[in-house]
C-alpha cells in the first residue's frame, strides 16, 4: 500500500505521515528533508539557492546530511523552498523518491507533489491543509519550544510567501491531486488529525476492496 500525503508547510502532514507509517507498519520518507538537505548543502558550499546551477550541484549531498538537526531550522526550510523551484533539482531527487515508493509492501511519503508527480498511482492520496493562522500558531509554538526567537507575525508572513512560491512554481507545483482526499485540520490537534487520516485510509482501502 502506497500512501501519499501532500500539503503546505506546517499543515501537520509530516506528523500524520509518520503516524500512518507506524499504524500500518510501512516505511516513511519525508521528501521535504531531501530539499532541505539540498538547501543546506548550497549554503555550506557558499552557493546561491536561487541559482539553478548552484542548486543542482548541491543535490549531490552526503547521506549523513539527512540526519543533521540543522535541517529542521526555519531558515533551512526557506532555503528548501527556494531550491525546489529549479527543474534540475526536482529531476535529480525524483528517482530517489520513486524508488522509495516502489519498495515491496509499499510506503508512506509526504511532501508537496507526491500524489501528482512522485507516486500518482498511490493507493491513497491525502491532501492535508489548515488555515494560515492555524499553521503559523503551530510553527510558532514549535520554534519557541526549540528555543528559537521568532515572532508569530514573521512566521505567518513567511508561510504566505512559501505557499505562493510552492503553488506558483513551474515545476511540480503544490496542488491537490484530482483523486486526493482533503483533510483540513485547522480545528484538530495532532491526535485527532491522525485518527481522521487513519479513518480516511481505511475507508478508501475498503472501498477499493469491494
Amino acid at each position: 500500500m502506497i500512501i501519499a500525503v501532500d500539503g503546505p508547510t506546517a499543515s501537520g502532514k509530516g506528523t500524520i505521515a509518520r503516524g500512518l507509517a507506524r499504524h500500518y507498519g510501512l516505511p516513511h520518507l519525508d521528501t521535504g528533508l531531501l530539499y532541505r538537505a539540498v538547501g543546506l548543502h548550497v549554503r555550506n558550499l557558499g552557493g546561491n539557492p536561487d541559482d539553478p546551477l548552484d542548486a543542482r550541484r548541491a543535490t549531490d549531498f552526503p547521506d549523513r546530511l539527512l540526519t543533521d538537526p540543522t535541517l529542521r531550522q526555519e531558515a533551512v526550510g526557506a532555503l528548501a523552498s527556494r531550491v525546489s523551484v529549479h527543474k534540475d533539482v526536482r529531476a535529480a531527487l525524483l528517482d530517489r523518491q520513486r524508488a522509495f515508493a516502489a519498495q515491496p509492501g509499499g510506503a508512506v511519503l509526504d511532501g508537496r507533489d507526491i500524489g501528482t508527480v512522485v507516486a500518482p498511482h498511490a493507493d491513497v492520496k491525502l491532501f492535508v491543509t489548515a488555515s494560515v493562522e492555524a499553521r503559523a500558531r503551530r510553527r510558532h509554538a514549535e520554534m519557541l519550544s526549540r528555543g528559537e526567537d521568532v515572532s508569530y507575525d514573521a512566521i505567518r508572513t513567511d508561510l504566505i510567501s512559501r505557499d505562493a512560491r510552492d503553488r506558483n512554481r513551474a515545476e511540480a507545483p503544490l496542488i491537490e491531486a484530482a483523486d486526493a482526499i482533503l483533510l483540513d485540520n485547522s480545528d484538530m490537534d495532532a491526535a485527532q488529525s491522525l485518527a481522521e487520516a487513519i479513518r480516511l485510509v481505511d475507508a478508501t482501502m475498503a472501498q477499493k476492496a469491494r
